[in-house]
Formats: structure tokens, sequence, C-alpha cells
């Protein structure tokens, strides 16, 4: 019996199922295969980590030569740095991110920031400034920057803030300008520019300065300049620009500063303008205005400055054309032929410091609220028809009048800082 036993109990262990011994193989070699497995998937995905880092390194290698060769270019098209500020600092020895004037970007190494201002270079600008496409600020101004913008500039989609003022451009102005959607900030004051102003600024709803003072710019302001709600300053002053000043401009209702002044514009000044309710600048001087006033604009509470000055303009002046300027500091209004009385609230203008009616058709008395503007530094008057006695009393910051051509006596007190009687 235990001979049969043990020979049965063999006979089990060698003639066991198949699909009893496949499971007891598989369950044997299982953990082993997992082990293998999880090293293989490991070895994988270093692999493959490795792999990336190596191909995002070369990436931002090949971008940041990207970015090199662009300011080596233009660098090789600097013909004059005094200061040499480019041949000590831009060399291929050293990261492009840490040249003179170039701020790069933490996330991808590219340039971000250039800014070569009052560096005294003269150059042009390569076509291959086109290629800085992460750039965000430009600043060129202060220069002696020459010749046309390149058309590959349109391809710097990123740029906020631009400015190329005082510099020696010339050319039309790009309609590709147009293109830079994310535009903030557009300087091209003091240069040579010429043409008109190109349609396609209406695209860049982002604008809020718009800097083209004192180049050779013409024709006329465009009513689609009215469709940029964001827009704080407009200075278009100096350049030839004629026609009439687009009523659309009161729908720019953010607008602090319009600066007009220097150009041949004709026609009334669009009663609108009185709405603009942020204007703290307006100045349309030296152009061929006619008509009257908007009264609407002397209640302009946050204005300081109003500028007429050398234009046709007649009609009054409001009686009560202080009582909505209380931080009114300067109001030229020479050179006109704006006539009658003077407006008897200038007293509510406390903080004027300068007051310029000269060269008009203004008669009767001047007020002796005037006399009281402690602040009034510079008083003209001459060339008008004013009566009577004047009296200077507080004025001690008086540092200049004009009173030629006056039917009037003046009246000035003795200061302990200044002698009055000799005015």
């Amino acid at each position: 019996m235990k001979r049969y036993s043990k020979r049965k109990s063999n006979r089990c262990l060698c003639y066991l199922n198949p699909k009893l011994t496949l499971l007891l193989v598989i369950s044997l070699f299982l953990p082993i295969y997992a082990i293998m497995e999880s090293a293989f998937t490991s070895f994988l995905l270093t692999l493959l980590l490795l792999h990336y880092v190596m191909v995002g390194s070369a990436m931002t290698q090949t971008k940041n030569t990207t970015d090199q060769l662009a300011l080596l270019s233009l660098k090789s098209q600097i013909i004059s740095d005094p200061s040499h500020f480019l041949d000590e600092s831009w060399s291929v020895a050293v990261s492009v991110c840490h040249w003179e004037g170039v701020t790069c970007g933490s996330r991808h190494q590219r340039v971000r920031f250039l800014n070569l201002s009052n560096m005294d270079l003269t150059g042009i600008i390569p076509r291959d400034f086109g290629n800085l496409t992460f750039i965000v600020s430009l600043d060129l101004g202060g220069n002696s920057f020459r010749g046309n913008l390149p058309q590959e500039m349109a391809h710097l989609r990123r740029l906020k803030f631009l400015d190329l003022s005082f510099n020696s451009f010339s050319g039309k102005v790009p309609s590709w300008f147009g293109f830079l959607h994310q535009l903030q900030v557009l300087n091209l004051g003091n240069n040579s520019f010429t043409g008109s102003i190109p349609s396609s600024f209406s695209n860049i709803s982002t604008l809020e300065i718009l800097n083209l003072k004192f180049n050779s710019i013409d024709g006329q302001i465009l009513k689609v300049i009215g469709s940029l709600m964001n827009l704080r300053v407009l200075n278009l002053g100096g350049n030839k620009l004629i026609g009439f000043i687009p009523t659309s401009l009161s729908n720019a209702s953010r607008l602090e500063k319009l600066e007009l002044s220097y150009n041949s514009l004709q026609g009334n000044i669009p009663e609108g303008i009185g709405n603009l309710h942020n204007m703290n600048w307006l100045s349309i001087q030296y152009n061929q205005l006619t008509g009257s006033i908007p009264f609407t604009i002397f209640n302009i509470s946050r204005i300081e400055v109003i500028s007429f000055t050398s234009n046709s303009l007649s009609g009054y002046l409001p009686n009560g054309l202080c009582n909505g300027l209380p931080i009114l500091k300067g109001l030229y209004l020479s050179k006109n032929k704006l006539r009658g009385p003077m407006p008897t609230s200038l007293s509510n203008c406390s903080q004027l410091q300068v007051l310029s009616l000269s060269h008009n058709e203004f008669d009767g008395p001047i007020h002796s609220e005037v006399g009281r503007l402690s602040n009034l530094r510079k008083l003209y008057l001459g060339a008008n028809h004013f009566t009577g006695t004047f009296h200077l009393m507080n004025t001690t910051t008086f540092v200049y009048y004009y009173f030629r051509i006056l039917f009037l006596r003046i009246k000035c007190r003795e200061n302990s800082t200044r002698n009055w009687k000799s005015c």
C-alpha cells in the first residue's frame, strides 16, 4: 500500500493537466516579466525624456541664434557708435540675453525688450530685424537712424511698445502698422515721414498713444481715428495736415491729450470735443480754424491747458468761462478775432498760470479779479481795446506781462520781493 501510494503520488507530480502546467509556469514567470517590463518602460521613458530635452535645447539654441543674427545684422548697419556701446557688449562670446539694452524672456530665452534709446547711434534698420518675433518693446528713440522702415517689421506681432522718435527715418508712414494688433504705444515723432496717415491704423484697436508730431505728413485726419476707443494721446502737431477736424474724434472718449498744432486745418472746432471729459490738454494753435469756440469745452473739469493761439476764431467768451475749469493752468487765445468783454468768472480759475488774450478785439474793463490770481505768472493782454484801470494785487509770482497798445492805466502794489511801480 505504501509503495502504491508513493508511486501514485509521483505519477501525480509528473502527469499534471497541461492547462494547469501552463498556469503554473505563467505564475512563476509573471513577476519576472513585470519587473523586466517595468525596467524596459522606464528605459524608454528616460530615452524619450532625454530626446525632448535635447530637441528643446536645440530649438532654444536655434531661436537664440535667430535673435543673435538679427541683432548682429543691426550692428553691422551701424556706421557710428561714439560711445562704443555695441562694440564692447554685442559679442558672440556672450549670450545675447546679456548684451547691452537686451532683455530676454525667462521661458524661451528670446529677446523681449530692446532699448537702445539716446545712444547717439547712426545707421539703418536691416530686414533681418523682422526675425525678432518675440519682442514686446522696442525703443530706438533719440538716435540718428535713417532710411525707410523695412516691411519685415510687420512680423513683430507681439510688439506693444514702439518708439522711433527723434531720428531721421523717411518714406511714407508704413501701412503694415495695421498688422501689429497688440500695439499700445506708437511714437514716430520728430522724423521725416511723409504721405498720409494709413487707414490701416483703425485695425490697431489696442492703441493708447499715437504720436506722429513734427514729420511731413499730409492729407486729412482720417475719420477712423475716432474709432480707436482706447486712445488716450493723439499728437499730430507740426505736420502738413489739411481739411477739417473730424467730428468722429468725439467718440474717442478716453482721450486725454489732443495736439493738432502747427498744421493747416480749417473749419470749426467740433462741438463734440467738449464731450471728452477725460481731456487735460487741448492744443490746436497755429492753424486756420474759424467760427466760435464751443462753450462745452469750458466744462471739461479735468483740463489744464487750452490753446487756440493764431487762428481766425471769432465770437465771445462765455461769462462763466472759469466756473467749470477748477484746475486750468494755461489759457492761450492770442492772435484771433475774439471780441467782447473779459469774462467775470476768471477769478474762479485759481490755478491759472498763463493768461494769453493779446491781439484780439476784446474791449471793456479788465476785472479786478484778474489781479487776484495768485498763481499767475504770465499775462498777455496787449493789442486789444481794454479800458479803465487795472489793479495788480496778489500776483506775486509774475515773471512776464504784455500790455502794449492798451487804453488803460495800470496800478501795481509794492511788494517785499518785487517793486511793482516799474510796471
